[in-house]
């Protein structure tokens, strides 16, 4: 596990920062032929990504890994996305994941799900769900599950006339 992390709320001052994690990835899913995710362009130069990534920084909903003083990693957590059905009973709702590709192996994704799943125990919530990309021979999902999530609902979203984005929910009850 990464226990030389610091794992602290994020502000207006992180988006960068996350906005680099997310190029990061995105670099690596397209070096690996995995256009289909979230596309080849990188986060920081679009728009509607910036903004929503500045939207989670002002909601409060942001939370950074840190190490060494470096930003590795990002979580945010909220409402369910549009396209995911709702929950039945309170929810801690995972809407982004995201670290840094250097440090890739080294349970940084891990303590912040382990974070988000403090959050909900505060809180006194008992169910934690996640949503993410289903393709790529479905690694995301199967990753999830090795954190302890289990599959739920599949979905798809219309992403052009002709193709869909296809997605997994999963939760983990605690």
């Amino acid at each position: 596990m990464a226990s030389f992390l610091i794992i602290r709320p994020g502000d207006r001052a992180d988006v960068p920062a996350v906005l680099g994690l997310l190029d990061g990835a995105t670099e690596w899913l397209v070096s690996i032929g995995r256009t289909d995710q979230w596309g080849t362009e990188p986060h920081s130069t679009d728009p509607r990504r910036i903004k929503r990534v500045t939207g989670y920084a002002d909601a409060g909903s942001l939370w950074i890994a840190e190490s060494a003083g470096r930003v590795v990693g990002a979580l945010v957590v909220g409402e369910p996305m549009p396209y995911v059905p709702p929950a039945t009973e309170p929810e801690l709702y995972v809407q982004l994941l995201v670290t840094d590709r250097a440090s890739r192996g080294q349970g940084i994704g891990a303590e912040l799900l382990d974070h988000a799943r403090s959050l909900a125990r505060n809180e006194g919530i008992e169910l934690v769900r996640v949503d993410c990309f289903a393709g790529g021979e479905g690694a995301l999902v199967r990753y999830y599950e090795q954190q302890g999530f289990t599959r739920a609902e599949a979905f798809a979203v219309p992403v052009s006339d002709s193709s869909e984005w296809p997605g997994q929910v999963l939760f983990q009850r605690l």
